[in-house]
């Protein structure tokens, strides 16, 4: 197989993939509620890691932000075989989807005008169950052009393309938007209130300021005075969390801080897909990586985004021998295409991995709600109410410290274990010891930016 994924033809698929067989209902704001999300993620959010999110417990998934220019010179292609089905450009897919998940599936768009934003939701409408503005990536790919956080900086042009997106797409189809925290919270309301008014059925708020970065603490505590601003708006809104959950179990300590309806992963789920399970898989190298690859195989997934997950696949080990764990990590690292991993990964059963994930989803029974859903918030014990101008917040100086402190300690407790089966991890207050991460990720790129 080559590197580059190519466009299917008939006369390679000798067998007709078959539909999905349960039939949804359009998406509401209950369904946005109740859940744990995958957050969009450039790269990472890339269509097997969203399938293994819903197989695992995610209730929906955000696609990765895509460019509304960048979609609307492509060409949609269904894969006879396996159904996947792929909106060309010129060399490549620039997005991705199966049907399967389109119950589940909110497309991202990363836009700065109306009109591109509308055209660009039409060419793929029927593939999606709702559309997502990005209004808080702060990297300069996406706000160079006025988009993303960039937003945040034009009420009026946000605004004005979530109404587009309203008032164009059929009521079937809902709309939503991912805002990050502004400086003051007074001025972070007013942009909620004016958000909310433009029709939308679910609002994100990443718990950060768009100047902030992932390593510093996300500022959680002022979610609590949003959620509630929002709810006596009394339009039903759904307001989501975002930022430093690490997970099934966690999810309920930051519902209980913030009194959010559901709450986002990003940086975990990238990690660690099964994340979204109060039981999420350990030893990922020699649990999780091979079907990963599988799956990617078998529905022709770029091997260069394959192979990009893989190496950001981190989780806590229990069992393996720190020695296979390397083994696997720099093949895959080394390895050019799919076959090149052979040895660790054969045989290429895909096709089981993929029926797994489709019998996983097919078990919720038409209903979106995952086997483990989270509680409804009226169940939750929410802490008091703080108003957020009396809240502290943690440095970055102080984050700093944390997070030298955990790795020195991570260091001291594997010293001298190559040989050894991985001991539990030590408890180290930070998030990196809560998700287990005491092997660096080999690869040499960055982690792209969640959105």
């Amino acid at each position: 197989m080559s590197r580059r994924s190519q466009p299917p033809t008939p006369e390679s698929s000798p067998r007709i993939a078959k539909k999905p067989r349960l039939e949804y209902p359009p998406l509401t704001a209950d369904d946005y509620k109740n859940g744990l999300m995958l957050a969009p993620m450039v790269r990472s959010g890339a269509l097997p890691t969203r399938l293994y999110s819903l197989k695992h417990g995610a209730k929906l998934v955000w696609g990765p932000e895509t460019v509304d220019k960048a979609i609307l010179h492509t060409t949609r292609v269904v894969d006879p075989v396996t159904g996947v089905i792929s909106y060309y450009g010129k060399s490549k897919a620039i997005f991705t989807t199966h049907p399967i998940e389109k119950p589940f599936l909110i497309y991202q768009i990363g836009s700065a005008d109306p009109e591109l934003a509308v055209q660009a939701a039409k060419m793929v409408q029927q593939d999606v169950a709702g559309f997502d503005l990005n209004c808080g990536c702060p990297k300069p790919f996406s706000t160079h052009a006025g988009m993303g956080a960039a937003l945040l900086s034009t009420p009026d042009l946000l605004c004005s393309i979530l109404t587009a997106l309203r008032q164009a797409m059929p009521p079937e189809i809902t709309i939503s938007a991912k805002i990050r925290l502004l400086p003051s919270q007074e001025d972070t309301l007013k942009l909620v209130e004016r958000i909310v008014n433009t029709g939308i059925t679910a609002l994100t708020v990443h718990c950060r300021t768009r100047n902030m970065r992932k390593r510093e603490r996300a500022v959680i505590e002022r979610m609590r005075e949003i959620v509630d601003f929002v709810e006596r708006m009394g339009k039903g809104v759904a307001v989501i969390e975002n930022g430093d959950c690490l997970g099934y179990e966690d999810s309920m300590r930051v519902r209980q801080v913030t009194g959010a309806h559901s709450v986002m992963i990003a940086e975990a789920a990238e990690a660690n897909p099964t994340c979204f399970s109060p039981t999420p898989l350990k030893d990922l190298e020699l649990t999780f990586v091979p079907g990963y690859i599988r799956l990617g195989k078998y529905l022709n997934n770029h091997w260069t985004s394959t192979k990009f997950c893989a190496t950001q696949f981190q989780g806590a080990h229990e069992n393996a021998r720190r020695n296979d764990l390397k083994a696997m990590r720099e093949a895959i690292v080394r390895a050019k295409c799919y076959e090149d991993l052979d040895a660790f990964v054969a045989p290429w059963t895909g096709e089981q991995e993929w029926a797994e994930i489709v019998e996983a989803i097919e078990q919720r029974g038409g209903q979106r709600a995952p086997p483990h859903p989270l509680p409804p918030i009226e169940e939750v014990a929410v802490a008091p109410f703080a108003p957020a101008a009396l809240l502290g917040s943690t440095s970055e100086a102080t984050t700093q410290k944390e997070s030298d402190a955990a790795a020195v300690a991570v260091k001291e407790a594997t010293a001298g274990q190559e040989d050894a089966p991985v001991a539990a991890e030590p408890q180290i207050p930070s998030a990196a010891s809560v998700l287990g991460l005491d092997v660096p990720p080999p690869s040499s790129e960055a982690v792209d930016v969640a959105v």
